[in-house]
């Protein structure tokens, strides 16, 4: 096993650049995940970790060896992607020794890794079957194994329940959390669904643009996003933004201080509660309401015409284009510049 380190990485195609200077900390035994939205550069930067993507500029070190001019086989990483890319004409069995094989490593230790993975993956039962008797799942397990077997410093994830339904995902989610706490492995894991992210990273990294906006651990980024774009990617629905004029007259008094020129104020849909007018912070009309059973998603938009949602544990009384209030608790409000969208 092994740390990262990535110091002023870039990556340019002609005189396009798509990474704008990476610099970057992973503990060996961490699970990091690269979060963004599509486009941001976050399986670019895990394809040049893997080698498989030359480096413009900068230097990235597994444990204390510099790695950019080391093949991608020889860097002790294993990689795991969004296609499984098992060969069709072997078991799974032989799937998973391939790369083993291809090493000359002895058949005993070959046998011994592929039981072992195999033994942790639950797939011991599919091992003479061949990649198009197994379910997806199924499937993304033997991928998952074949990097096991190869005992890598570093497991590289890039989107690899994107291809699963939702079931599939959540099930396959857990049993990666669960293999990195079996193996105590670093490893780096892409997505663009902020959901996985929360869910199994000890440290998130949020891309935009080729660049670094937020490193933390997912609490952190939930309950102190350092710049608006951050605040409406980590969150589900995403954050509300509200104007000093897009609110009532009251919102001051309950917000404890008053939302400046510049600023905009930051409220999460799950924190805003029903409450009369005199104790409103926001308020809206009654567009839709999404019933989920658990929880109701509540659409509204504002006297000043700025659309929001409240996430509420029942659907709410009033009917189609009635007016709704919201409170908030004061420490629960977030505020960003306008321009910059740094958190104020």
């Amino acid at each position: 096993m092994a740390g990262l380190t990535l110091r002023d990485v870039r990556k340019s195609y002609g005189a396009t650049q798509v990474m704008h200077g990476v610099d970057l900390d992973i503990e060996d035994g961490e699970f990091v995940v690269f979060v963004g939205p599509s486009g941001c550069g976050k399986s670019t930067l895990l394809r040049m970790i893997a080698g498989l993507e030359e480096i413009s500029d900068g230097t990235v070190k597994i444990g204390e060896t510099v790695v950019n001019d080391v093949a991608a086989s020889k860097r002790g990483v294993a990689m795991v992607f969004q296609t499984y890319a098992l060969y069709p004409h072997m078991t799974v069995y032989k799937n998973m020794a391939f790369g083993l094989k291809q090493a000359k490593t002895d058949p005993a230790e070959i046998e011994k890794r592929v039981s072992a993975a195999a033994e942790i993956l639950q797939i011991t039962d599919y091992l003479d079957r061949s990649p198009r008797n197994l379910s997806g799942g199924q499937r993304q397990r033997v991928a998952i194994g074949r990097a096991i077997v190869r005992d890598p410093e570093v497991f590289l994830f890039d989107e690899p329940l994107s291809n699963l339904d939702a079931a599939l995902r959540v099930q396959t989610r857990l049993e990666i959390a669960r293999l990195h706490e079996r193996l105590g492995s670093t490893m780096i894991y892409v997505t663009h669904d902020q959901v996985e992210a929360m869910t199994l990273a000890d440290k998130i990294v949020v891309l935009r643009d080729g660049r670094i906006e937020q490193v933390g651990s997912p609490i952190e980024l939930y309950e102190r996003p350092a710049n608006a774009f951050v605040a409406q990617f980590i969150g589900s629905p995403k954050m509300n933004f509200f104007k000093a004029n897009d609110l009532p007259d009251t919102a001051a008094g309950i917000l404890g201080r008053k939302v400046g020129a510049g600023e905009q104020v930051g409220l999460r849909p799950e924190h805003l509660i029903p409450c009369d007018a005199a104790n409103a912070v926001v308020q809206g009309k009654l567009e839709l309401v999404e019933n989920l059973g658990e929880y109701a998603l509540v659409h509204l938009i504002s006297p000043q015409g700025v659309e929001f949602i409240a996430k509420t544990e029942k659907p709410p009384a009033e009917a189609k284009g009635e007016t709704i209030n919201f409170t908030i608790k004061s420490e629960l409000a977030h505020y960003f510049d306008v321009e910059t969208g740094l958190r104020a």
